[in-house]
């Protein structure tokens, strides 16, 4: 089971921005295609973006796109989710964990962390 911890949520308001951090625990980045999900209160867990082991292949969901960027370090085995142009509908909590390359689906073999609490809010 991969684990990841994600950080960098918060509290801001429509239009502004947060970066995500996901730092992977005990394996590296290099052979695993690696996405964002997140959860809404009330709502089933949703894709949000997964990069590919290579980083060369990215996806999003169709509500993000062109707002948020996905991008990772192998180095520091973190995932970044820069997320822009915040609107109260991506408050959620947000996870990582492994995702089939090329789609935003999720490809199990994860332990899903606490997740970190985006919540946007004038």
């Amino acid at each position: 089971q991969l684990q990841f911890v994600e950080s960098g949520g918060g509290l801001v308001q429509p239009g502004g921005s947060l970066r995500l951090s996901c730092l992977a625990s005990g394996f590296t980045l290099d052979y695993v295609a690696i996405g964002w999900f997140r959860q809404a209160p009330g709502k089933e867990r949703e894709g949000v973006s997964c990069i590919s082991s290579s980083g060369g292949t990215i996806r999003y969901a169709d509500s993000v796109k062109g707002r948020f960027t996905i991008s990772k370090d192998n180095a520091k085995k973190t995932v970044y989710l820069q997320m822009n142009s915040l609107k109260p509908e991506d408050t959620a909590v947000y996870y990582c964990a492994k995702c089939r390359a090329g789609t935003i689906s999720y490809a199990g073999f994860t332990s899903w962390g606490q997740g970190t609490q985006v919540t946007v809010s004038s």
